[in-house]
């Protein structure tokens, strides 16, 4: 198996998931009954989308293709000219 894809996001593990196996490749999210757990397991990277050796060209090709990791805009402003609360 190759790690393909890290998150601490479900959906967009889930996503990653849903994108490779629509190519027929079969894809597989490791530490999902990992995120209700606490204590000494880490906060952050528990979530690991892996694909088998002979897949890895190709599932790295179409992850990069979704372009979860771009950042863009985000979905609420935060500028300085936000006009806080308004009257009713």
């Amino acid at each position: 198996m190759q790690l393909i894809y890290q998150t601490n996001n479900l959906f967009d593990a889930h996503l990653v998931k849903h994108a490779l196996e629509a190519a027929d490749i079969p894809a597989f999210v490791f530490g999902e009954s990992l995120l209700g757990a606490g204590g000494e397991l880490p906060l952050f990277g528990l979530l690991r989308v892996c694909v088998p050796d002979s897949a890895k060209a190709e599932a790295e090709d179409i992850v990069a293709a979704l372009g979860l990791d771009e950042g863009g805009d985000a979905p609420i402003l935060d500028d300085d000219e936000a006009p806080g609360f308004l009257p009713a």
